[in-house]
């Protein structure tokens, strides 16, 4: 799972780069302990960016990964609203203290240059997150939107 984490005061993404340069949105995999989805997406967010996001996600949608020598697999998109950045830490998981950028929602997949998995990129995108509040902007924000975002989420197991 990836999710897009909006700031409702910029309209920005969320968009993360680990140590060895690699860029991606932040995702994971369901623990068991994971009540849903989107708790899933919550305990991502935090564990790799210490970001806290709304309660209600939304779902995006998949996409199907197929990789050699592996069984093909769903990749769900989901999207959430950031409500607050806490101080950085290292991921619990693999120790890395990722790096966080803001960018618009267009400029974002030429980030990782659009595809799965991330890629290597020599120069990081712009406006790079201060450790606080969603930077400010120049630009007028892409969505003004401050309440939690509908849920759109169809089914779990697509055919």
């Amino acid at each position: 799972m990836y999710g897009w984490l909006l700031c409702p005061a910029t309209g920005r993404v969320l968009i993360q780069e680990q140590d060895d340069g690699i860029f991606s949105l932040p995702g994971g995999t369901p623990e068991p302990f994971d009540a849903d989805l989107d708790a899933t997406l919550a305990r991502e967010a935090f564990e790799e960016n210490q970001v806290r996001i709304s309660v209600t996600t939304a779902y995006l949608g998949y996409q199907e990964v197929r990789q050699p020598g592996r069984p093909v697999f769903a990749q769900l998109r989901m999207a959430g609203i950031i409500t607050e950045f806490a101080a950085r830490a290292p991921d619990p998981d693999n120790g890395r203290l990722n790096r966080r950028y803001m960018t618009s929602l267009a400029a974002a997949p030429a980030c990782w240059a659009g595809g799965s998995p991330p890629r290597r990129r020599p120069a990081p995108p712009p406006r790079r997150d201060a450790g606080g509040d969603c930077p400010s902007t120049a630009r007028p924000p892409l969505a003004t939107r401050t309440e939690p975002m509908p849920s759109l989420r169809g089914p779990r197991n697509p055919a």
